[in-house]
């Protein structure tokens, strides 16, 4: 975390230093007039002396103050000026400021994935816990959903590159985002903003804080966010990708002594937006498929942002909470508490087959969190001493309640009839199952048939952790520090299938279906039980061998019905707990941090680190979840109906020998393994009166990283062995003259699966690049403020630059990409240029992508249409004007 001071601090050798050379590195500063950055010294008679500059800034991101220059991390700050001047509308846009952070949107609004030089996940898997821990003012946010909401008063967000598990307590082993807002004031202040632009934009802040008596203070805060999308939707005739969301928060500090402060923050806030844009981006077979019934999609032009839906993309998100924060200085130590309890609730609809056909009627998501956490640290005071030292502990509690639905649309039938080549394959299955069972025959692909489940996960989990700062000589700092953590989960899950196809044996109908032509070759009548059953008693060993043959066609790729398979998404479902899977993880570990930091002059200071991360088991809370190999072994059955005997049976396991099995149950994986993070890093920090740079150097290796792998028609969640990654991340500040401000960062990585021999369907992708990491992301900014009279004014662009990234991991997936020329580089240019009056009035002018930049944000196999693949296209330009209004 990082303070600004803008008052008196006391000056020791450091502080000295880091008031003199650190500031000018600082991006609070690249969007400000420099007349009006300042800095207060005392001079030696004891008076405030303004000094040009800018503002004194105070790192907390170790828990314990330090001026930016003296902080051994890796660690990147925006301000709240920098991010209104630039226009961030949100997190989503917060990766323009931050070269070594990448944020990306999946198909609904809370799906959105954090990552830290390349290492992140927690799309498309509820289960699947972020590696990338979310803070706001000290509280953990667990699921992202829970973390895009609008925050009206920022003071600042920090990013924290690398494993932090040895001071955060929860999931965070490739880094931290900390958001931080402004505690209420004990003087009457306030703001309203209002945007309006293009795509019909009409946004609104307001900001509003002062004294309720003489310790108690409070402010006040909204928020409404609303804009038209930017996909037209030619299929429902909606407009998708909208934002419309509103939030309002309360914040009451109340410091009865100069010792101790206690701060009370609830919060509210609502997404219920259309939202997101998926469209077709290669074309497969299966296109002529959908043409055929009728069905329209716009193909294979992702930029012209149409589509054709016969489902609209809703999503409705609710996220409610209160926190306390107490502070108690005891003179030779302070303590810190922080208390908080959150909810949240998200809702979401979407197009699965991004056709205007009816193939699923719905594809229907619902959760519900409830969390509790409480962290308390203990942390010395005062300068000048051999150890400064922090412990601590944190608590979490969590239940996760998921909901999904899938449901057959009045499409779905026709859509397997043209796939199969003809209706009378099914016809002739649903006959044959039919006199089988003895039943009225079923229906096959009727709509409304599918699958329901519902999951429970109750997680509870806490740390404890130490780190002492050992000051060896007035330049010479070790650092150590330890933390052990314990993560429980138990998860219950089961499903419900109304999918008739799916349920069906195709081994026991194929076996029925060969074993008739064998016998009719034989001039046997097999719809004649008592002819055959005279048969088998004339010739018992020929029949035995009719059997076997029979069987050998059901079972391999002669079976008549094998084209079947593929449309057999929802078969039953194994739940669990159950009498061989009981449903619960416990995992632990010990993480350390050891850093070595050396002031080499006044202007440069140089560190060497290692630390380590841990990520509790991620379980699959979704229909995709299936047992693992060493506790089943796939096999139908297989009876012969003429002798009422089996002659196949499911191979002994576990779970068929608890008498467990399914018809069509198939091996996979319940939960992703914990995985254990390490980074070696080299740091180098320079300020100078006018420039100042960083320089890192880093080896960062994840064992068993947890990732998700899209599988025939679902994601399922797996362990890469290794990813590592090599980087140099690089950043600067220079103030070349009065008033112009150039920054400036960029990350180099080489990202790479070290050892992923399991992917999926016997791919070993070992060695490759992963998918969505990219090598190369820099960003370059420049800010000139002068004045007019008597406005301040400032003139602001940027550009962020995101190198190609694979796609998908699966190299003959990416090659049919990469066939097409489709691309994730980004070269995005940000400008705004504004005025504000000495009353505190100002307006700005803003564009977003102006050179409107096209690339793709992910793409994804289309769900039942093989060799067809989906995609999400980037934000196009938008632009507005800005009003505000200080007091």
């Amino acid at each position: 975390m990082l303070r600004v001071h803008r008052g008196n601090l006391p000056v020791t050798h450091r502080s000295a230093l880091a008031l003199s050379a650190a500031l000018p590195a600082l991006l609070i500063g690249l969007a400000a007039p420099v007349h009006a950055q300042e800095r207060t010294d005392a001079d030696p008679d004891g008076e405030d002396v303004q000094v040009p500059g800018v503002p004194v800034i105070v790192v907390t991101a170790t828990k314990r103050e330090q001026t930016l220059q003296e902080a051994p991390v890796a660690v990147s700050v925006v301000g709240a000026e920098e991010i209104e001047r630039a226009e961030v509308q949100d997190l989503l846009d917060l990766q323009t400021l931050v070269p070594s952070l990448a944020v990306r949107q999946g198909q609904t609004s809370g799906n959105t994935t954090f990552f830290i030089r390349g290492f992140g996940n927690g799309q498309n898997a509820i289960g699947l816990e972020p590696s990338v821990g979310v803070f706001v003012d000290g509280v953990y946010r667990s699921r992202s959903a829970a973390a895009i909401s609008d925050l009206p008063n920022l003071e600042r967000v920090e990013v924290l590159r690398g494993p932090q598990s040895t001071l955060f307590g929860k999931n965070a082993s490739a880094g931290i985002i900390s958001v931080t807002t402004r505690k209420p004031q004990f003087e009457w202040a306030g703001a309203v903003e209002a945007s309006i632009g293009n795509y019909d934009l009409r946004r609104f802040d307001a900001y509003a804080t002062g004294p309720l008596t003489g310790n108690l203070a409070a402010s006040l805060s909204g928020n409404y966010n609303r804009r038209d999308g930017f996909f037209e939707d030619l299929g429902t005739g909606t407009d998708t990708n909208q934002r419309d969301r509103w939030g309002v928060r309360g914040d009451i500090l109340w410091e009865p002594s100069l010792d101790i402060s206690f701060r009370l923050i609830a919060d509210y806030d609502k997404i219920d937006e259309v939202c997101c844009g998926v469209t077709n981006v290669i074309e497969g077979p299966t296109g002529a498929n959908v043409r055929a019934i009728g069905g329209q999609f716009v193909s294979e032009n992702p930029f012209s942002y149409e589509v054709y839906y016969d489902v609209v993309p809703t999503n409705a998100i609710e996220n409610a909470g209160v926190s306390l924060q107490g502070d108690v200085d005891f003179g030779f130590a302070a303590l810190t508490s922080i208390t908080a309890y959150r909810s949240n609730s998200n809702a979401s609809d979407f197009d699965a087959d991004v056709t205007d056909l009816s193939l699923f009627s719905k594809v229907a998501q619902q959760s519900e969190i409830e969390t509790f956490t409480q962290e308390i640290r203990l942390q010395s005071v005062g300068a000048g001493k051999l150890i400064d030292w922090t412990i601590g502990g944190f608590y979490f509690d969590e239940k996760l309640e998921v909901s999904n639905q899938i449901a057959n649309g009045t499409d779905y039938r026709r859509y397997l009839d043209s796939l199969i080549g003809s209706p009378q394959v099914l016809v002739n299955l649903t006959n044959l199952i039919a006199q089988a069972t003895g039943t009225p025959p079923p229906t096959l692909g009727g709509a409304g048939q599918g699958i329901t489940d519902n999951s429970r996960q109750d997680n509870t989990a806490w740390s404890i952790f130490a780190s002492a700062d050992l000051n060896i000589t007035d330049r010479l700092t070790a650092t150590f520090g330890i933390s052990y953590t314990e993560d429980e989960k138990a998860v219950s899950l089961s499903a419900v299938s109304t999918e008739v196809l799916s349920s069906q044996n195709l081994d026991q109908l194929g076996y029925a279906a060969s074993l008739s032509q064998l016998l009719v070759a034989r001039g046997v009548n097999p719809t004649n039980p008592a002819q055959v059953g005279g048969f088998i008693q004339t010739n018992p060993q020929v029949y035995a061998q009719l059997q076997q043959q029979a069987l050998a066609v059901a079972r391999g790729p002669s079976n008549p019905f094998n084209a079947v398979r593929a449309l057999q998404p929802f078969p039953a479902f194994l739940g669990f707990p159950n009498a061989v899977e009981d449903g619960r993880s416990n995992d632990n570990s010990t993480d350390f941090t050891a850093r070595l930091a050396y002031e080499v002059t006044d202007n440069i200071n140089v560190y060497a680190s290692y630390a380590t991360g841990f990520k509790a088991t991620s379980w699959n809370l979704s229909r995709q979840s299936r047992p693992v190999s060493g506790d089943y072994t796939p096999g139908n059955p297989v009876f012969d109906r003429f002798t009422q005997r089996p002659v196949f049976v499911t191979p002994a396991s576990p779970i068929t020998n608890a008498g467990l099995s399914l018809v069509n149950l198939s091996t996979g994986t319940r939960f992703a393994g914990p995985e254990d993070a390490e980074v070696y890093e080299l740091g180098l920090k320079a300020a100078f009166d006018r420039l100042s740079f960083n320089l890192t150097v880093f080896d960062q290796t994840i064992q068993n990283f947890q990732t998700n792998v899209f599988l025939d028609n679902g994601f399922v969640l797996a362990n890469a062995a290794e990813q590592s990654t090599f980087g140099v991340e690089f950043d600067f500040t220079w103030n070349p003259y009065q008033g112009l401000i150039l920054s400036g960062g960029a990350t180099f990585l080489d990202p790479v699966y070290d050892s992923f021999p399991n992917f999926g369907n016997g791919i070993d992708v070992s060695g490759q690049q992963p998918q969505g990491i990219a090598e190369t992301q820099f960003s370059l900014a420049a800010n000139y403020g002068f004045t007019i009279g008597d406005l301040d004014a400032f003139v602001r662009a940027d550009w962020q630059h995101i190198g190609d990234a694979p796609f998908f991991d699966d190299p003959a997936q990416e090659a049919i990409i990469d066939a097409a020329g489709f691309t994730r580089e980004q070269n995005l240019i940000n400008t705004s240029l504004g005025i504000r009056t000495q009353s505190g009035f100002a307006v700005s002018l803003w564009a977003r992508n102006l050179f409107n930049d096209e690339y793709l944000v992910f793409a994804t196999p289309t769900v039942l249409q093989v060799g067809s693949f989906s995609s999400a296209p980037g934000q196009p330009r938008t632009f507005g004007v800005t009003l505000r209004k200080s007091f």
